[in-house]
């Protein structure tokens, strides 16, 4: 991931996926030669120079006025939470390097964990799996601690027989990537992540690249387990007071549906089925890995 110009990197694939017609313009004259809207045509429809529009894309102005991005913002059609983004990269940033502290999973998170009869875990920005209940780990082994989502989705082939929209769920967790990360493109865990998927990956290094910002809450999940089949399960995502950035995320269905009954039945798979991974993830284990395609 390039971290040096950040907010033009932004702008540029964000103005190539707004089509002319989006914004009341026709194709004018002669062939596009760049997908999406011309920058002068940005510029023209936020109200600023297309000089100044130019020094954004290039990075020769690094920190625009809230209300030059607010016009960009309306131009590009971003909604509130790319909105939120785009304004994050344009701030200045200390640069004072510090060692992050270890991550623990508060004792109350933990002890619900375990009461609930769903499937459940907690995971931070990084989308690291932190903790996790034995119905978690009996959805998919990858959401046992030390596990990574973003690297599993992408390289773990039985992680991608999980879904049934296999490219949707992709977006999807690649776009709240984008939105957890507040803008932070020089955080040293986030550029090892997407430097690493951005070799091994093609799909994600064209996600990536799109600048998508999604927070999707409370969406359903249409999975395909390999014992009980399909399951659409609602994906809640509650934030853990006093753990910054850390998500309890809980799976469960629709009461008297088919996939609640195949819930219930992965729950007797689960109790059933001895199961020695801990519940969260301890100071010093190892992340998981996951081998090249």
């Amino acid at each position: 991931m390039d971290a040096t110009n950040p907010l033009g990197d932004f702008l540029r694939a964000r103005r190539e996926q707004t089509r002319p017609e989006d914004v009341g313009l026709g194709p004018g004259v002669g062939l596009r030669r760049v997908p999406g809207l011309r920058r002068e045509e940005v510029a023209m429809l936020a109200g600023i120079s297309a000089d100044y529009y130019l020094r954004l894309e290039q990075g020769r102005e690094r920190h625009p006025s809230v209300q030059v991005l607010d016009a960009l913002a309306g131009v590009l059609r971003l909604d509130p939470e790319a909105t939120a983004y785009m304004i994050g990269l344009s701030r200045a940033r200390s640069r004072r390097a510090s060692r992050p502290a270890a991550e623990r999973v508060p004792a109350s998170i933990l002890h619900l964990l375990r009461q609930l009869s769903m499937p459940a875990f907690v995971q931070n920005r990084y989308l690291d799996i932190l903790a996790s209940n034995p119905m978690a780990r009996a959805l998919s082994p990858n959401l046992a601690p030390g596990a990574n989502r973003l690297l599993a989705v992408f390289l773990d082939e039985a992680e991608r027989e999980l879904f049934r929209d296999w490219r949707q769920a992709m977006q999807s967790v690649v776009g709240q990537m984008r939105a957890d990360s507040g803008g932070a493109t020089d955080d040293p865990r986030l550029t090892a992540l997407v430097g690493e998927l951005s070799l091994k990956s093609d799909c994600f290094r064209q996600l990536w690249a799109r600048h998508e910002v999604r927070r999707r809450e409370g969406i359903v999940s249409r999975l395909h387990h390999p014992e009980v089949g399909d399951l659409d399960l609602y994906c809640d995502k509650l934030a853990v007071a006093g753990a910054d950035g850390q998500l309890l995320v809980i799976y469960h269905a629709e009461p008297g549906t088919e996939s609640a009954r195949s819930l219930a039945l992965l729950g007797s798979i689960a109790a059933s089925t001895a199961d020695d991974a801990p519940d969260s993830l301890r100071p010093g284990d190892p992340a998981r890995l996951y081998p090249l395609e």
